[in-house]
């Protein structure tokens, strides 16, 4: 009789309680690099951490507009050189220590200040910073100063007007960690061994490498609290494999699938094409250390040599567009109208080499991504169709690549690349998320096209209080960007996303930064 009844029991709580236990499983293109803020330049790293942390500022779901984050809101000096960040009280991180001020200012001289004492720092890279902000503390840093005015006000006094600041803050790099919990991992924070505390709206439970990232619902979470129990983010490499397991089931959603699957994920009536606001530019660097490439004339006929139209209608179809600008369509208005698209010009690209001294061409190593991108969801064939094209001018590439994590280290190691795949899902709504990124201070390390110019003109645009002033700034930096031919534009894609048709919720984000506590599965 008591064999029975525990039977029964056990019976009983598993239909009740383990049996109601809702898993969402998200089909990543790759392994997070590190799930520690502020030291992330790339988008698997990104849409993990954006399940772990809050950001000061957010945008709302499917556009690039502005809305209160961990800040409940926020206002700038006259001139834009003081912003004053009102938090939001009652918040607390994920190991019950309480968000306030202290926390933000704590994890922005993590970022910012090379000075930081042991345990703001631990010898770290700190990316974002760089990609988003320039230079670090001193010298000709954006930020003066960040301070707190109370519990839960956060002062940040900066160099020089910049007009979005606001929009910058809030990337989803700058996700805001627990003090303690940084304090406690030192330098293991943010890897499989230390792990990761925010405040969002779910927590980290465990890291496999090369698998996949465990997470279970914060319950407590300010926002919309999760609608499901746990979150596994697994990571899936090849974008036929993840939708091969969305046919099956064994993921409920996806991103950044070939665009030529839009037609079997439509035709599936388990599953629900997902298209992502096209928010990205992929692109070929040039590394100007490399002794061919340090003539420009060469770097032109690297561009003229590319068919990058019909690369883009290989590849991506309907679902992307190729032109010279290294902004996506969303900011064209930045665009210069003297520049026209110059696609393939064999004889033109001949002509070139010939001037430059290289009239029966030259080898040169061509690297591709190891993993799949929204911009290149298949590397190696786009890399093939590259190397065919410049073989038809007389430059033999050779195709070479390796770990994702060691591509993004090495590729800003001396020597460098010659020339390699890269890509950008830009991380909130003006053109210098873009240009600064890779011709600003912060971005020259992998081409090493240091131009001041440029620089310059990135400077005033980012101080300009009016779009016009703007556009007609960053209309200069498209025009110099286009001659010196050092970031060669091939595709702007619409991403294909796909979800099992029992999902709801879900809408992208142009910047990848959409958390995933409001999609419910049935």
């Amino acid at each position: 009789m008591t064999l029975y009844k525990t039977l029964f029991l056990t019976a009983t709580l598993l239909a009740s309680g383990a049996a109601a236990a809702v898993t969402l499983v998200y089909g990543a293109g790759g392994d997070p690099v590190s799930l520690e803020s502020g030291n992330i330049n790339d988008t698997n790293s990104a849409i993990v951490q954006n399940q772990i942390y809050d950001t000061l500022t957010k945008v709302k779901p499917g556009t690039l507009n502005v809305v209160p984050g961990l800040a409940s809101s926020w206002v700038g000096n006259s001139d834009r050189t003081v912003w004053t960040f009102n938090l939001r009280r009652g918040v607390k991180f994920h190991d019950g220590t309480p968000f306030n001020a202290d926390a933000v200012v704590y994890n922005v001289n993590r970022w910012w200040d090379p000075a930081a004492p042991e345990g703001f720092r631990n010898q770290k890279a700190w990316e974002s910073w760089k990609l988003v902000f320039g230079d670090p503390k001193g010298g000709s840093s954006i930020l003066k100063s960040v301070r707190k005015n109370g519990e839960f006000q956060v002062i940040f006094t900066l160099s020089r007007a910049l007009a979005n600041f606001p929009e910058m803050i809030g990337s989803n790099f700058f996700g805001i960690a627990s003090p303690a919990a940084v304090k406690k991992a030192g330098a293991n924070y943010g890897t499989p061994a230390g792990g990761a505390v925010g405040t969002g709206p779910f927590k980290f439970g465990s890291w496999v490498t090369g698998q996949q990232v465990n997470l279970s619902a914060n319950t407590a979470y300010w926002g919309s609290k999760p609608k499901v129990d746990s979150l596994i983010l697994r990571s899936i490499k090849d974008p036929t494999a993840r939708l091969n397991e969305l046919k099956t089931g064994t993921v409920d959603f996806a991103c950044d699938l070939n665009p030529d699957s839009l037609k079997a994920v439509r035709a599936d009536k388990n599953l629900v094409a997902v298209l992502r606001p096209s928010f990205n530019v992929g692109f070929l660097s040039l590394n100007t250390r490399t002794e061919q490439l340090k003539n420009v004339k060469v770097r032109q006929a690297i561009r003229l040599a590319m068919n990058r139209k019909a690369i883009a209608d290989a590849f991506w179809g309907d679902l992307g567009i190729s032109d010279d600008s290294l902004v996506p369509p969303p900011l064209a208005w930045a665009n210069s109208k003297k520049v026209a698209f110059n696609d393939m010009n064999v004889a033109a690209a001949k002509k070139l080499l010939a001037e430059a001294g290289y009239p029966n061409g030259f080898s040169i190593d061509l690297w591709y991504m190891p993993v799949s991108r929204p911009y290149f969801p298949t590397p190696k064939p786009i890399a093939e169709a590259m190397a065919a094209d410049l073989a038809a001018v007389g430059i033999k590439a050779t195709l070479k690549t390796e770990d994702w994590a060691k591509y993004l280290d090495d590729r800003n190691k001396a020597p460098g690349f010659d020339m390699y795949m890269i890509g950008w899902t830009g991380q909130y709504g003006v053109p210098g998320n873009f240009y600064d990124s890779f011709y600003g201070p912060g971005g020259v390390l992998d081409t090493g096209f240091d131009n001041a110019q440029i620089q310059d003109l990135l400077s005033r645009a980012a101080s300009a209080k009016s779009k016009g002033q703007q556009a007609a700034l960053y209309g200069q930096v498209h025009e110099l960007t286009t001659n010196a031919a050092v970031r060669i534009p091939i595709i702007h894609s619409r991403p294909l996303c796909a979800a099992r048709a029992s999902l709801s919720g879900w809408t992208p984000n142009p910047s990848n930064s959409e958390q995933f506590n409001v999609i419910g599965k049935k």
